[in-house]
């Protein structure tokens, strides 16, 4: 009987492993047929998000709403805080369940109305209350802020995953740099259509303007992203209590001492970001520009990110996301730098921006797509999840000391923090972290 029992267990094993064998080329076929179509479809719901965003831009748009309607410095930091928090933390605690689905777009597609109408919604507010409110407007602007970072931060895990699973590995980069140069190529319309709205109409109609047709946009790239391809790609994790799940993380970190470099020089480089929506301020309240200048700013950004996207996308499909992710911290530190000097030298401040605009792109190209490298397949969410939970507090301490310091010491100390703390990052990463495609890390290409 024991015999027959380990004869029956073998047979049903080898039988398991052709059974995944096969679908797993299977699998790889149907990736092949349908990947073009799918990097199509998901590059115009990725550009044309970033063109929606151009509109609402974090770093310029936002920022000076909030000025405007007489937020300190405190709560400006705030809004960088809000949608750090909102992107990085609720991942890992969304993974769990998402990789209970074998497919990942019905997810995405519920959901994901939730991060779009946060836009409508401060339309409406700029066109309502802005001016006989203030006070309320600007906490009801934060509340949908925090609506909108939430949501795509709990959709991030699946929105990677379901990449990782329809766009072969090596054209990953490609897709993020061709996505990310569609967005910033789009969002310089944008930028010019916010310096139009920004010039021809009165606080607060030109920011509603510029949210209302942020939104527009928002749901045409809806659509593409629903047009995607997805197919039945992956068995889904037995369901398993969260405390049984987070129970599980420290083995994971125990077990990959790289990625754990990986998330000490990732954590350096979010304190780096201390000045993220302070150059703007910066430019309105110490060098006295006009507020249509901030168009200006967005347009710089999104000029250069939009010239690095191409290039890096090339780089890490060739070289790998790590030197990527080394030229990002790279990139802040020059921006530092630029700001600091722009004091004597006002024009300095676009180069500061455009930097920027270049660090942006490296991260957007290689931020998420690296923690794809460290894990295999079936890991994918819980390292996505599992990077972005690590990294919020240091994200949300950022912006909020930023606002602090600049309240206190000015805002030369926020940009002399912001580029020591990504010089100490850059080097970390570029030190300690191997990078994990060298590695004999069990990954599907």
């Amino acid at each position: 009987m024991a015999w027959s029992f380990r004869g029956g267990l073998s047979l049903a094993e080898g039988m398991a492993a052709v059974i995944d064998n096969t679908c797993a080329g299977r699998d790889q076929e149907w990736v092949k047929a349908n990947w073009r179509w799918n990097f199509t479809t998901m590059s115009l719901d990725y550009g044309l998000f970033g063109l929606a965003l151009s509109l609402a831009s974090a770093s310029t748009i936002l920022p000076a709403f909030a000025e405007r309607l007489g937020a300190p410095n405190l709560v400006i930091g705030a809004i960088a805080a809000i949608m750090s928090i909102g992107w990085q933390l609720p991942g890992l605690f969304a993974a769990n369940y998402t990789e209970r689905f074998p497919r990942r777009l019905p997810i995405l597609l519920v959901f994901t109305l939730w991060e779009r109408l946060p836009f409508l919604f401060m339309a409406l507010l700029a066109f309502t209350v802005a001016t006989t409110r203030p006070t309320l407007a600007l906490g009801l602007f934060l509340l949908f802020l925090a609506m909108t970072s939430l949501t795509s931060g709990a959709l991030n895990p699946a929105w990677m995953d379901l990449i990782g699973k329809v766009i072969p590995g090596n054209y990953r980069g490609r897709f993020f740099g061709f996505s990310s140069t569609l967005g910033g190529g789009l969002g310089i319309g944008g930028a010019l259509l916010a310096g139009y709205f920004l010039q021809q109409y009165a606080f607060p109609f030109s920011y509603g303007y510029c949210f209302l047709i942020a939104f527009a946009f928002l749901m045409v790239s809806f659509g593409f992203l629903a047009m995607t391809r997805e197919g039945v790609l992956s068995r889904p994790k037995p369901a398993v209590g969260m405390a049984t799940y987070l129970s599980r993380l420290p083995a994971i970190l125990r077990g990959n001492p790289n990625y754990v470099w990986y998330l000490c020089a990732r954590s350096l480089a979010a304190l780096g970001t201390v000045s993220v929506g302070f150059y703007t301020v910066f430019a309105l309240k110490v060098l006295q520009v006009p507020e249509v200048q901030v168009a200006a700013y967005t347009f710089s950004l999104l000029a250069a990110q939009t010239a690095a996207n191409i290039a890096f996308g090339f780089l890490a499909d060739h070289y790998g996301h790590k030197l990527v992710m080394v030229a990002s911290s790279l990139a802040v530190v020059l921006s530092s730098l630029l700001a600091i000097a722009s004091q004597t030298a006002p024009d300095l401040l676009y180069a500061a921006f455009a930097l920027f605009g270049i660090s942006y792109a490296a991260s957007n190209v290689s931020g998420l797509n690296i923690n794809l490298d460290f894990c295999s397949a079936e890991d994918r969410p819980t390292y996505v999840g599992l990077t972005g939970t690590v990294l919020a507090p240091f994200s949300v301490l950022a912006p909020l000391l930023g606002g602090w310091m600049a309240d206190h010491g000015g805002y030369e100390l926020v940009f002399w923090i912001s580029l020591f703390a990504s010089a100490l990052g850059a080097s970390v990463l570029a030190g300690m972290v191997k990078d994990p495609r060298q590695l004999a890390v069990p990954s599907e290409a």
